[in-house]
């Protein structure tokens, strides 16, 4: 495939594909006898799993690191794991904070449904859910 098509398949601009490539977030790209990228299915499986990790938070660093050590071999499968493991722990923690974000906004938009109908807001308790106080 071409950098155009992969592009438009994973809807991510060609600077980015690029960027991606060069700071070692993906394995070089196969190319052409006359050195134009022709990304083959490895080449896609890289670009996905960047998009992936990338939308997921997970920084360039680990990713470049991640890279690396695939490439020096199977010896690195330890420290992939690891780095694996600490990136889902520091996405749990992440999801943890968002979760707790969403209730304290699910809490004060019932709050505000509720003002809307009846034309007051009150806070139920002493106006304090999970730490989010009223207005």
């Amino acid at each position: 495939m071409t950098i155009k098509e992969v592009c438009e398949k994973y809807d991510i601009t060609q600077d980015t594909l690029r960027y991606y490539e060069r700071v070692g977030m993906i394995p070089a790209v196969t190319r052409t006898a006359g050195g134009i990228r022709d990304y083959q299915e490895s080449d896609l499986g890289w670009v996905q799993l960047a998009i992936c990790m990338r939308s997921a938070g997970l920084p360039v660093e680990a990713m470049i690191e991640y890279v690396k050590l695939y490439q020096e071999g199977d010896s690195t499968i330890p420290a992939r794991l690891q780095l694996l493991t600490d990136q889902r722990e520091i996405l749990l923690d992440k999801r943890k904070k968002i979760d707790e974000t969403l209730n304290r906004l699910n809490y004060k938009i019932a709050r505000y449904e509720i003002a809307a109908q009846t034309g007051t807001l009150t806070w139920t308790g002493d106006g304090d859910h999970d730490g989010c106080s009223g207005k």
